[in-house]
């Protein structure tokens, strides 16, 4: 028989970086949109912290550009009083005056010719000091995607961000556009097209915040170095994956987004393929970008296509009702503000996906994300095959629980095995029957490496102002993941009714998505505490 699940703690000697971090080479950061919510929160934030950190060259400035009408001062004064966020946390008042001289401010509308002009004449004014190999420039779309195209073009139209040819060029101009870059397979390669006319993909730098995670990185450090795993990663050894992404969350006020993209633009077609990619991928040949990028793009090109006539067996679509979480009632999706009262936009969704490839013929990989579920929780479990036949008693049967390697993205980043273990009592060779129970050895990244991890934009900043790329969606990689999610969102926009499954607020998702598991005599993990 089986008992509970007892925690091991792991044992783990910290050890000394052999190298501090990497300084960002000397740039102009180049916010476009920097009256938005994104740099306030997040971009702003992570430059303060890179300040603080020293990591920022002696010639770096920041010069954000929007609508607004305000000078330098009225710039700076109007983002220390919004800086910051849950996420990027409190920012201290050291870590900002070690930015806030740095930071300068023009005016002007982004779909105007004439705002690039103004952009020009000041990036001359801060640059003429600087040595020619310093007039490095980075320019950040922190703008909505349907104005990328016009500020592509006039970027280059304008002369400020050449096109540049060689990655190792000086001085660089770099581009970093944030998600959704399309919202379809056919709107990503038109963007891809554009952007690709006009600059070199070395230039471009397609941003996704979940690989900035440290233990998403740590996932290849994980399979790659360490021999005792990398020889049970595939399908002889593993029976399934399960990949989750839930939220406590609901719309919030995306509800006019969320209304036109949906769990399945909005998580799958970046955050979610990515963890299934760098899960499944083959060693590269070393950790460069394109080594590791090529590898990641075989994976997706090598996940089975769902047909429409596959799709509803495959994949299942919900949206949250009202109900309670952390003890207060929220109300349903359709509630929400600037969601239609008979909106049949999927909140959650499940899939199950099959890679077509040697290492993974016929191991599914159960992909889910949602809002306004049980817990904030991104994880990706490996769940290992049965044992062959037990031999503890008959009360065993059946009862042994599989063992898993469960890596937990956020919160609490930590890795975690689970395995039978025999419970005190009674000799084997006393009793016919034993009692066994599954325990787990835990390692957790605050217990080893001290405080919290890094942000991702820390993290991704700091590789754009250094050239590496491997964090970073190529242009072939983004249309491989559309190619995968396209048929799935277009069975469900355009052969729907007005009726859609729906799962109680604070609770684990739709019945739907249980028996997509069960049917492969699998179950979701659903943890209740840490």
């Amino acid at each position: 028989m089986t008992r509970g699940t007892p925690t091991a703690t792991a044992r783990v000697e910290r050890q000394q970086p052999a190298h501090a971090p990497r300084r960002a080479d000397p740039c102009t950061a180049i916010i476009l949109g920097a009256g938005g919510d994104l740099t306030r929160r997040l971009l702003l934030p992570a430059f303060c912290r890179l300040a603080a950190s020293d990591l920022l060259a002696d010639d770096f400035l920041l010069l954000g550009v929007d609508r607004q009408p305000l000078d330098d001062a009225g710039f700076r004064a109007g983002l220390r009083a919004r800086i910051g966020g849950e996420e990027a946390g409190a920012i201290s008042d050291a870590a900002w005056e070690k930015l806030t001289p740095r930071i300068r401010y023009v005016s002007g509308d982004l779909t105007d010719p004439t705002a690039y002009a103004a952009i020009a004449t000041k990036l001359a004014e801060l640059e003429q000091d600087h040595a020619p190999e310093h007039r490095n420039r980075l320019f950040y779309l922190a703008v909505p995607p349907v104005i990328f195209d016009p500020i592509i073009t006039q970027l280059a139209a304008s002369g400020i961000a050449p096109r540049i040819e060689s990655c190792d060029a000086r001085p660089w101009v770099r581009i970093v556009v944030e998600k959704p870059f399309g919202d379809s397979l056919e709107s990503a390669m038109a963007l891809n097209e554009h952007v690709l006319e006009l600059f070199d993909e070395s230039q471009v730098y397609r941003i996704d915040h979940y690989l900035g995670k440290e233990t998403v990185q740590n996932l290849l450090v994980f399979r790659f170095g360490n021999s005792i795993f990398e020889p049970l990663w595939n399908r002889a050894h593993i029976a399934h994956v399960e990949i989750t992404s839930s939220e406590t969350l609901g719309v919030e006020t995306r509800g006019r987004y969320y209304e036109k993209a949906g769990v399945m633009r909005d998580m799958f077609q970046n955050h979610l393929l990515q963890l299934l990619s760098l899960t499944a991928m083959e060693p590269p040949v070393t950790m460069s970008a394109d080594a590791v990028r090529d590898e990641k793009v075989k994976v997706l090109r090598s996940v089975r296509w769902l047909k429409h006539g596959t799709v509803d067996e495959n994949a299942v679509r919900a949206q949250y009702a009202g109900g309670s979480i952390g003890g207060q009632l929220v109300r349903g999706y359709r509630e929400e503000e600037n969601v239609a009262p008979d909106s049949v936009a999927p909140t959650y969704a499940a899939v199950r996906f099959l890679i077509d490839n040697w290492r993974w013929s016929g191991v599914p990989f159960y992909v889910r994300s949602g809002k306004r579920m049980a817990r904030r929780l991104t994880e990706i479990v490996i769940q290992f095959h049965r044992p062959p036949m037990l031999m503890f008693g008959h009360e065993t049967r059946g009862a042994l629980a599989p063992n898993k390697l469960v890596l937990r993205i956020q919160p609490k980043e930590s890795i975690a095995l689970t395995f039978e273990a025999k419970t005190p009592g009674a000799a084997l060779s006393l009793t016919p029957e034993i009692e066994v129970a599954s325990v787990a050895m835990n390692f957790c990244y605050s217990d080893v490496f001290g405080g919290s991890v890094s942000p991702a934009y820390e993290t991704l900043l700091l590789d754009v102002m250094v050239g590496e790329a491997t964090l970073f969606t190529r242009s072939d990689e983004v249309e491989a993941s559309w190619r995968i999610v396209d048929p799935i969102i277009q069975r469900w926009e355009r052969f729907t009714s007005k009726k859609i499954p729906t799962y109680r607020a604070g609770s684990w998702g739709p019945d739907e998505s249980d028996d997509l598991l069960r049917e492969g005599g699998a179950e979701w993990r659903n943890p209740d505490g840490d």
